[in-house]
């Protein structure tokens, strides 16, 4: 006697798109992820899970097409055809009338380290699977670059 199942629903599934964290960035995303417990569990447990597959890798290797913060992406939601640009930040620094996403958002949490050409499925807050596509990322002026001194007004 063989038991069957029928009560599961399947879901599309494909395998998961490679990620890359700045090692710069990590200490920060960790924590925000340990700190998301109280208030969204189930999102920080999806960051966790993230963080734990990808490759961490020095900042100064982070490929330019790979989504980190501070970069702008644009993406395509491959059911209506319709592309967004939003710009990955921290949480204290998101402001959605400016497109500025939080990382700590389901969309924040599925654009991190991917890179330009990833496909991805994500799951909207009211629980529809739709499949994006990161069409390009662009990243910030370099922070590191050294600050230059103002022309001299002579």
């Amino acid at each position: 006697m063989t038991a069957q199942t029928t009560d599961t629903v399947k879901k599309p599934r494909t395998r998961a798109p490679k990620l890359v964290i700045n090692e710069d960035e990590l200490t920060h995303i960790e924590a925000l992820a340990e700190g998301g417990y109280q208030r969204n569990p189930v999102l920080a447990d999806r960051l966790l899970d993230e963080i734990g597959r990808a490759r961490i890798v020095a900042a100064a290797k982070m490929p330019a097409d790979v989504v980190s913060i501070g970069s702008s992406v644009v993406y395509r939601d491959e059911t209506t055809g319709q592309e967004k640009n939003v710009t990955l930040v921290y949480p204290e620094n998101a402001d959605i009338s400016r497109n500025r996403v939080s990382l700590m958002t389901p969309i924040g949490v599925s654009l991190l380290g991917l890179a330009e050409g990833a496909a991805f499925y994500w799951d909207t807050r009211d629980d529809q699977r739709r499949m994006l596509t990161v069409i390009s990322v662009q990243q910030p002026e370099s922070v590191a670059a050294p600050v230059q001194d103002p022309p001299n007004a002579s």
